[in-house]
């Protein structure tokens, strides 16, 4: 029972997993991010819009299939469900039973105007594991405000850490706020079901992105709450290491850094000043933060006179840490991400070949893989309702006309 980002992040990765995931949307707009683009990846050939009857229904019309849905909705079903109809909420309390889990990311108080809370739903299946999230959390002042990545950006203190020095503050490129709070309750979910082994019983997982937020703050936030030091803006410069930026090329950018005297030394026999090794402005990493102007200055002045190539080449087998500035396309063709077969193809009923990003972390005796695309919108309500539930022809038409459930048929 989520949309956009940060839930559907979550149970993607329990699908990549092996969870039988089931999407619940509403039924005729379906999760927001279905109409985010462009891009969309046009169909091959378009779903039917003349499979109507009395049990189905037409199909809303798409542009295609949005590059942002399907990022994060892969190895699931969706099924389209009224949760304003009482018979919407008895097929979603049925659900509720028979599952190990259930995830959902309405402002908190609104599930249970239907009856479908934690408290309403763990006396049906003590042993469901129930996650919340929200932009707020389940209390406090602030609980009932919707909450949205940039805004949570600003508000807890990333958006002030981002950016360049002299520069406003930016929100980070990528929703992460988003993706972490997705990962937290992942990882809380499977902790949540270890815990049910001992004590046979679930419980109710409260995350929230204002703290997801605060807590990666990391060390930023220690320097805070300890030593009362405030953040400000650095750009890819780092604040106690020197050098440790993005510097220029002759035709683009390169990230290089040095952490340690060894580190300088090999990059200073690299961009051929052996000198600075002995300059006494540069002899320990306090030295090069207290005098980083300078010392940048003078890298830049080695780095801006090559293409980005001849520095790679220059740098590699020094030990050092550095990397292009790739874009997206640079990002896709990098060896090591090809050799690891980071992107995997799978095929999809309506748009044909679908590129993705596969999942993440490999495991030695275990298989994760992309195994089914992202659903069309309530392409497996009736399968859901007769499989899952064991609903009978004259249970599925009383769904269906008392507006608790939506069926399409899109002959496939």
């Amino acid at each position: 029972m989520t949309r956009v980002l940060a839930g559907p992040y979550c149970t993607m990765l329990l699908g990549d997993m092996g969870a039988e995931v089931i999407k619940v949307e509403h039924p005729t707009r379906g999760d927001d991010t279905r109409f985010w683009g462009p891009p969309f990846k046009s169909y091959k050939h378009k779903p039917p819009t003349n499979i109507s009857s009395k049990l189905y229904s037409t199909p809303p019309e798409f542009p295609g299939e949005s590059a942002y849905y399907l990022c994060v909705n892969r190895n699931k079903k969706s099924i389209t469900i009224d949760m304003k109809q009482k018979q919407g909420q008895e097929i979603l309390r049925e659900l509720a039973a028979k599952a190990d889990v259930l995830v959902e990311n309405f402002v908190p108080g609104k599930l249970a105007e239907y009856g479908l809370a934690y408290k309403d739903l763990c006396k049906v299946n003590p042993r469901l594991v129930y996650a919340s999230i929200t932009g707020y959390g389940s209390t406090g002042p602030y609980s009932k405000r919707p909450g949205y990545d940039v805004i949570i950006e600003a508000e807890a203190g990333l958006m002030h850490i981002t950016g360049e020095r002299d520069g406003p503050p930016v929100k980070v490129g990528v929703a992460v706020t988003d993706i972490m709070t997705g990962l937290y309750t992942h990882g809380a979910i499977m902790a949540a079901l270890i815990s049910r082994a001992t004590t046979n019983r679930g419980q109710h997982i409260d995350a929230s992105l204002i703290q997801t937020q605060a807590s990666i703050l990391a060390n930023i936030g220690s320097n805070y709450l300890i030593g009362g030091q405030e953040a400000s803006r650095w750009g890819t410069k780092h604040p106690s290491i020197a050098p440790y930026e993005v510097f220029a090329t002759k035709d683009g950018s390169i990230c290089v850094g040095a952490g340690n005297n060894s580190q300088f030394a090999s990059l200073c026999r690299r961009i051929n000043r052996p000198d600075l090794q002995k300059d006494p402005r540069f002899q320990t990493n306090t030295d090069r933060v207290a005098n980083r102007i300078e010392l940048v200055s003078i890298i830049n002045q080695c780095l801006g006179q090559i293409t980005t190539k001849e520095a790679l080449l220059m740098l590699e087998g020094s030990g050092l840490p550095f990397g292009p500035v790739n874009n997206i396309k640079q990002t896709f063709e990098h060896p090591q991400l090809l050799s690891r077969n980071a992107v995997q193809e799978i095929n999809h009923p309506f748009a044909g070949r679908i590129k993705m990003v596969g999942p993440a972390v490999e495991y030695s005796d275990s298989s994760v893989a992309i195994r089914t695309p992202p659903p069309m919108l309530g392409q497996h309500t009736e399968d859901v309702l007769r499989n899952v539930l064991g609903y009978s022809d004259t249970q599925l038409e009383k769904a269906v006309r008392d507006g608790g459930a939506t069926l399409y048929n899109y002959g496939i």
